[in-house]
């Protein structure tokens, strides 16, 4: 069996709704189990910013799956709940991401694990953190709690742990 971890964001109302529903698709698929999940936590765009508020999160999963197979099952799910690629780092109802699978360093046309991004982003590295701090991120060889250490504080500061209103996306 192999370990992977995938981060997963939504910024289209209801955004939680398809977190949710992502997870558990993620889960229903033959050869993917879905071991534990980070909280979710609310940021800022970034890239393209004229844009709502993220919810964002990270689960690990047990899999079966050879990389490229995860990759077809996340952007399958992607496609399920409505996904459109029109403007990079744009608005979308689910992205699911493959931040590590093992300890592999994978560089494919379509796939690049260790996530080429992630070791600056904060908002998925805090939500990683929150999972399994201690993880070594190949080619950084740095934990992920070392990498977070380093990021700026004023990224930081752009995630914090989103908890839900009433009535709020419903």
């Amino acid at each position: 069996m192999n370990i992977a971890y995938i981060a997963l964001g939504s910024n289209i109302n209801p955004r939680n709704r398809y977190l949710e529903q992502a997870v558990a698709q993620l889960d229903a698929v033959k050869g993917i189990e879905v071991v534990k999940k980070s909280s979710v936590y609310e940021t800022e765009p970034v890239g393209y910013t004229d844009q709502n508020q993220f919810l964002n999160m990270v689960v690990k999963v047990k899999t079966s799956k050879r990389p490229s197979q995860l990759l077809e099952a996340c952007q399958q799910i992607e496609k399920n709940l409505g996904r459109k690629r029109e403007i990079r780092w744009g608005p979308r109802t689910v992205d699911l991401d493959i931040l590590l699978y093992n300890e592999e360093s994978i560089k494919m046309k379509q796939l690049e694990v260790p996530h080429p991004r992630m070791h600056e982003r904060a908002f998925v590295l805090i939500p990683l953190a929150e999972l399994e701090g201690h993880l070594n991120i190949p080619n950084q060889n740095k934990s992920v709690s070392e990498v977070l250490e380093a990021t700026s504080s004023q990224d930081k500061e752009g995630v914090v742990k989103w908890v839900q209103k009433h009535g709020e996306d419903e």
